[in-house]
């Protein structure tokens, strides 16, 4: 799915929320509400007067890594981007060229044998693509240091061009983040979870909203390239399972908090619709023609109109559906990007609750 529609550059969210005045906090973003043909516009705080006892959100709780890092290739400056751990102990990563202004533009992919030195001494070498449909991602073998402890004392957030400046790791952490034990984690933020706070969540809960935690370690998905999704590491356990069904036989809602929760429970689901406990890699790609199973909901950010997940959200909601939310964002200068407004896609006719 590709939008008709022109984002401009001014509409790109430059800092968090938070940056932008004296006493707002990451809930003061806007939130745009989708049912069917209905759109209507609200606050971030307002979303538990928009959802309804019995409901449940299935939030992402993968950690935001420092995914940056300088090198050298040759005499050349270069930035890698750490996308996925292999289970090979391989990592996938970008290369990319520093464009003077603090972030990066792409730059071609390999060849294998590459050699880029990386602080502390350590030594990375390209081998293969990571997929043949593009070369921009590489499988690298790293040695000297184990990548985890090189991300902690040298790494960076990733950012992008239509962001100000460098910010902290803190920053790009949501308030479902929890550390893996063995260090894997996400290239880029799950952003859609970016405004909720630790008030608006007991809030939700007193108004008998459900969690469904669900771990999926994003990848990178930079800005210059939107390919479909590569192969990511997920995990639905037992008890979020158990509740995302027992949800599904009454009479709640399941609303996916980011494309990556829809992609992680979707991916645990059958043929029969039904959540079991999967842990592992998926490459699903959710497409209006395979539909979703078990969504009802969704509240994601805003994408680039040519964004491969604006097919996920189609499947979600339908055409007609997306298309008129997005018009609607424009009109409404509603900001993009990960530290930008959300919006709401719940199931037509779908109201809220009393306040």
């Amino acid at each position: 799915m590709t939008l008709a529609v022109r984002v401009p550059k001014e509409l790109s969210a430059r800092v968090p929320v938070e940056q932008r005045g004296p006493d707002l906090g990451r809930d003061a973003v806007r939130l745009l509400v989708s049912r069917g043909a209905e759109v209507a516009h609200h606050t971030f705080t307002e979303l538990p007067r928009l959802l309804r006892a019995g409901d449940l959100l299935v939030v992402n709780t993968s950690a935001t890594l420092a995914a940056a890092v300088d090198g050298r290739l040759g005499h050349a400056r270069v930035v890698v981007h750490f996308s996925t751990r292999g289970d090979d102990g391989r990592w996938a990563v970008e290369l990319r060229e520093p464009d003077g202004r603090g972030t990066t533009r792409a730059r071609a992919g390999g060849p294998a044998g590459t050699e880029v030195c990386l602080p502390g001494g350590v030594r990375l070498v390209l081998e293969e693509p990571l997929s043949g449909r593009s070369e921009r991602l590489w499988w690298a073998r790293v040695t000297g240091a184990g990548v985890p402890g090189l991300l902690r004392e040298y790494g960076r957030p990733i950012r992008y061009a239509y962001t100000e400046r460098d910010q902290p790791l803190s920053v790009y952490q949501t308030v479902f983040a929890l550390p893996s034990a063995d260090g894997a984690g996400s290239a880029e933020m799950p952003s859609a979870a970016r405004p909720f706070t630790e008030r608006l969540v007991t809030e939700l809960v007193s108004r008998g909203v459900w969690f469904a935690p669900v771990t999926l370690h994003t990848g990178v998905a930079s800005a210059e390239a939107h390919e479909p999704p590569y192969p990511e590491r997920f995990a639905v356990p037992e008890a979020s399972a158990r509740l995302i069904n027992a949800v599904r036989a009454g009479a709640g809602r399941v609303v996916a908090v980011g494309t990556t929760a829809v992609r992680a429970v979707e991916s645990a689901a059958g043929a029969d619709g039904v959540v079991r406990p999967r842990a592992g890699w998926t490459g699903l790609v959710v497409t209006p023609e395979r539909g979703v199973r078990v969504v009802d909901g969704l509240l994601t950010g805003l994408h680039e109109p040519e964004a491969s997940h604006l097919l996920m959200l189609e499947a979600v909601a339908g055409r007609a559906a997306i298309e008129r939310g997005y018009e609607a964002a424009l009109r409404g200068r509603y900001l993009w990007h990960e530290f930008g407004d959300v919006h709401l896609v719940l199931p037509q006719g779908s109201e809220p609750q009393g306040s």
